[in-house]
């Protein structure tokens, strides 16, 4: 009897089944899935042109390409210049202030561009107060005087430098403070001062960081909607906005998108091959670098040269949106503006949940099984981030549209049923573009969270039974809820600036607060619009805090500054 037990015990074993790799076959199952409104986009490369691509060539394409060029450029120019100047002298000087700047300088990437648009057009037209005040000054009347137009592309490279410089001043100043004073003593002893170990030693260590904060900022500015749209300006957000929305053409918006990629994905190649060469810039024996300090005449220059970022790119438009709201209060805050409220947090909330819940299952499947092809998945399904929401619209919209229609056309063959719409311009449709979006952003900070545990942990879990979902739950989950917590704060503030995504596949008569406030100011309604902006405001506030302490906290430079 043994024996013949025995021998079935090894028939089994030898012809059992492997059994399928869950984790593996989930997280391959939600690249494909998150990928599918880039592949649609790309796909339509090959499509034949129609009448309306030709007309595009033809008309507008070249301004297209052109505006879209000019804008990267000035506010590549505007970020690195107010970027890299104030992240140095916050780290490497003594002045008055400095202390309230290192975290004031983030408070403009709280301001949406499309909201600081929409308040510097208030102020600076002919009916704002400034012209006003000027006219009532020295009694000028219409066409007695020039004054600039902020619609216009210079304006729009004015107010995208003013929101997106945090980018490159945060990670400019991460970098700057990972610098050890035995490095820059060497630039010292060979007689360079400040400002030339400045661009001789600190900014060539430091350009690994600065070129990752310059590329999200122009990743930003080419998928910027709200701004360019309101200050007339055609650049490929726009134009894919018109032909998919004004024209119906969605082959024609979806070339448009696949050119626009083009340049996304350049970015991104140019920021990975710089982080490659990060490795290479950090020096083993570290030593906290000494700050300089100023004569009070270089002191003043350099608290004016901080000022003005944080007073044109946050306090002005700030207080602006602050007095309007609170004229305007009686009749913009109403039960359809409470609406607005709960339907932006209830998106928001759904779209962070969602978004974390992927995350973790990706982030702890890489750590379960790390290899090239996992790594590898992840990567691609955090791709999303550098996708613009017009693009990501256009990709999300044409499939849903194409599974609807089938669906709907066989149950009306087979039953005389019509299922309508179940993913096109519904919340399921926004909930899935929001994921693909920002999924980068919840990914990045679960994936730090858990560097933090040594997989000693795992072995512990896993020699007292838990399998690898009770290992998550049970001793992952408890050591990184700030990490949980922190990536469902950025995803929810990032969801609720959302505009160009919401605005084309919202379901009908669905508004959001970014919505509203759009709509408000298209109709030239500034006033009334800041309410839902200065809400916008308020809750973006929460990411720049915490970013700011993790500074504080993470970089040893602060450890030792006086």
């Amino acid at each position: 009897m043994q024996e013949k037990a025995f021998n079935t015990q090894t028939k089994n074993a030898l012809f059992r089944l492997p059994r399928p790799d869950w984790w593996r076959g989930s997280v391959f199952l939600i690249t494909l899935l998150l990928s599918l409104p880039v592949l649609v986009i790309f796909s339509f490369v090959f499509t034949p042109s129609g009448e309306v691509w030709r007309h595009l060539a033809d008309t507008v394409l070249a301004s297209y390409i052109s505006n879209s060029l000019i804008l990267l450029i000035g506010v590549a120019l505007g970020t690195l210049l107010i970027g890299v100047s104030t992240a140095w002298v916050v780290t490497a000087t003594v002045f008055p202030g400095r202390r309230i700047f290192e975290w004031a300088l983030l408070l403009p990437m709280a301001m949406p561009a499309y909201i600081i648009a929409y308040t510097y057009t208030g102020m600076l037209d002919f009916a704002g107060p400034i012209q006003t005040a000027l006219r009532e000054a020295f009694g000028w009347g219409f066409g007695d005087y020039f004054f600039p137009d902020i619609r216009s592309l210079w304006g729009a490279i004015i107010m995208l430098t003013l929101v997106l410089y945090p980018y490159v001043y945060l990670l400019a100043r991460a970098a700057f403070l990972e610098q050890s004073a035995c490095v820059l003593d060497v630039g010292r002893s060979l007689g360079l001062g400040p400002w030339k170990v400045l661009f001789k030693v600190a900014l060539p260590l430091a350009r690994p960081a600065i070129i990752t904060g310059l590329s999200l900022a122009l990743m930003e500015t080419l998928a910027d909607f709200g701004t360019v749209q309101y200050f007339g300006v055609d650049t490929f957000t726009t134009g894919i906005f018109r032909t998919w929305l004004g024209l119906g053409d969605s082959a024609a918006a979806a070339q448009l998108s696949a050119m626009l990629l083009v340049f996304v994905f350049t970015l991104v190649v140019i920021e990975r091959w710089s982080r490659r060469q990060a490795q290479y810039h950090n020096s083993q024996n570290y030593k906290p670098m000494p700050r300089i300090t100023l004569t009070p005449g270089r002191a003043a220059i350099t608290f004016i040269v901080c000022l003005l970022p944080v007073l044109f790119g946050f306090i002005l438009p700030a207080t602006q949106l602050m007095y309007w709201s609170i004229e305007t209060a009686g009749e913009m805050i109403d039960s359809s503006f409470f609406s607005l409220i709960f339907n932006s947090l209830m998106l928001a909330g759904s779209a962070a949940v969602i978004a974390l819940l992927i995350a973790l299952l990706m982030a702890y499947g890489k750590r379960l099984r790390g290899n090239v092809a996992m790594n590898t998945a992840v990567r691609i399904a955090a791709m999303g981030y550098a996708v613009p929401g017009t693009v990501l619209a256009v990709g999300v919209m044409i499939p849903f549209a194409w599974f609807d229609n089938v669906l709907d056309a066989w149950m009306r063959e087979q039953f005389g049923i019509s299922t309508g719409l179940l993913l096109s311009g519904t919340i399921v449709g926004l909930l899935f573009a929001y994921s693909v979006r920002f999924l980068s952003v919840s990914v990045q900070t679960v994936e730090a969270g858990l560097g933090k545990i040594k997989l000693s942990m795992d072995d512990a879990g896993r020699s007292l039974g838990y399998s690898p979902m009770q290992v998550l739950r049970h001793i992952h989950l408890p050591m990184m809820r700030s990490s949980l917590l922190t990536a469902l704060l950025m995803v929810f503030v990032d969801v609720l600036k959302e505009l160009p995504a919401t605005l084309m596949l919202r379901p009908f008569n669905f508004n959001t607060l970014a919505v509203r406030a759009y709509e408000l100011a298209g109709d030239e309604r500034l006033a009334d619009a800041a309410s839902a902006a200065i809400a916008i405001v308020l809750v973006g506030i929460i990411p720049v805090i915490m970013l700011s302490r993790s500074i504080a906290r993470a970089q040893p430079g602060e450890q030792h500054a006086a």
